[in-house]
């Protein structure tokens, strides 16, 4: 029957709605999701990802991608609008160099992924696989960026020839969520039984993912429109709203203006124009005198929401018989990489001079899934967040940008140069190593604490 109206974008909305509720269900009653801190957005991914290729649900998998990609833009802008809180603006000297070095670390563990994928790529080219030469790159944008960044840059890569690069870059993503919970949370309970921080009882609550009835709720934000008029949340969407469009027409406008390879890589660049119109279009409000109406609670809800809709998504994206065609070398690099990493992460922590495990768990987090994964490991740690290392994690967010803004232009170099695989490896190689010899310069490298 033909329905008066299009249905498919409410309906694939609708099927992540139904599929983060079940993920919640099951992080509620199922101890080993507990026990491993396993987001309910990902555990919904799962169950979205058994759905849609068991055949029992059918939906477009390239609108479910679609909705990551919008999602994962969507958290980017709403953060370049959230007004930063008094207590951000204050950075002391410890509060910087631990931000300075979880960003050189991130700075680190991009081109060490990278080569990883590089070099096991370039392994199965000499052996005659048809592998896609730029197959292992997609390693690090997974792993070190999250889902979002690896389905934005996946998606512009099918269009150079690269098939199924989406769906690899997906798989990356979530092998890498595996490691932050099934490695990350090991790691740290090992620390805080070796006596390198207290830890503490994080509570029922913390575990099963929701608080109960008679608990203190805290407050997700504050009223800045009068109901009467328009409601906040209405005013802090239509504000997202306003940068979404800004940004689709200025790289609309743009694109054309640059080679073909050039223009079509744009749209894998759209998160960090995004976030940059949104930093412009809030100190535009600021001039005018009413940033207060910018509400960082509900702001910050919005980033929230949008990155548990885009793993929700991920998982869901996951083509399998796109992953089983490739799974020897998927995993191989995954396991690889994802070994290596820990052990850098664990090397340049114990040479630090304060905060080691806190800044271990907050960081490895971070460069395995995403900012939300390492604040997850920092609070095994630092339940109450009374060490810096939780406002660090934010500062280190802008001090990275033009590292990784960088590293994420040179990794295209395939497509836009015609860099050859071995090329682009050594390339992330030389950057890896004078980044891993800045952190003996500034100072962040002493002798080992444990």
């Amino acid at each position: 029957m033909k329905t008066p109206f299009p249905f498919e974008g409410i309906l694939v909305f609708s099927f992540l709605s139904f599929m983060l509720v079940l993920g919640i269900i099951t992080r509620a009653k199922v101890r080993f999701f507990q026990k491993y801190l396993f987001p309910s957005s990902l555990i919904g991914g799962i169950y979205g990802l058994i759905l849609l290729n068991s055949g029992l649900v059918h939906m477009s998998q390239e609108t479910v991608q679609a909705f990551a990609y919008h999602f994962f833009n969507i958290s980017f802008i709403s953060i370049g609008l959230t007004p930063p809180l008094m207590h951000e603006n204050k950075m002391g000297k410890e509060i910087f160099r631990g931000s300075l070095w979880m960003a050189l670390v991130q700075g680190v563990t991009f081109p060490l992924q990278t080569v990883v994928g590089g070099l096991i790529v370039f392994a199965f080219l000499v052996m005659g696989s048809h592998i896609h030469p730029s197959f292992g790159f997609l390693t690090a944008l997974g792993f070190n960026e999250g889902p979002g960044e690896a389905l934005s840059f996946g998606k512009v890569w099918e269009t150079f020839g690269f098939q199924g690069a989406a769906t690899v870059g997906l798989s990356f993503a979530t092998i890498g969520f595996l490691f932050a919970f099934f490695v990350g949370v090991p790691l740290v309970n090992w620390g805080i039984r070796k006596g390198l921080a207290k830890g503490g009882d994080l509570g029922e609550e913390f575990y099963r993912g929701f608080y109960k009835s008679e608990s203190e709720k805290r407050c997700a934000g504050k009223t800045t429109m009068h109901p009467a008029n328009v409601d906040t949340v209405a005013f802090q969407l239509a504000l997202v709203g306003l940068v979404y469009i800004i940004t689709y027409y200025f790289i609309r406008f743009l694109a054309p203006h640059f080679p073909a390879d050039y223009a079509k890589m744009a749209w894998g660049f759209f998160f960090i124009v995004g976030m940059a119109f949104a930093y412009v279009v809030r100190k535009i409000i600021s001039m005018l005198g009413v940033e207060y109406l910018i509400d960082p609670g509900i702001q910050r809800r919005i980033t929230g929401a949008s990155v548990d809709f885009l793993i929700v998504a991920t998982g869901t994206a996951i083509q399998i018989a796109i992953v089983a065609r490739h799974v020897v070398p998927l995993l191989l690099i995954s396991i690889t990489a994802g070994v290596l990493t820990t052990v850098v992460v664990v090397f340049l922590g114990k040479r630090l001079p304060s905060y080691n495990l806190e800044r271990i768990a907050a960081i490895y987090g971070t460069v395995t899934g995403t900012v939300s994964s390492g604040l997850l490991l920092l609070r095994i740690v630092d339940p109450e967040f009374n060490t810096p290392v939780a406002k660090e994690i934010g500062i280190m967010n802008l001090l990275v940008v033009p590292i990784i803004g960088g590293l994420t232009v040179i990794i295209n170099g395939p497509f836009w140069w015609k860099w050859s695989t071995l090329f682009t490896t050594m390339v992330f190689a030389a950057i890896g190593l004078v980044i891993f010899a800045s952190i003996k310069v500034v100072k962040l490298w002493g002798p080992p604490k444990f």
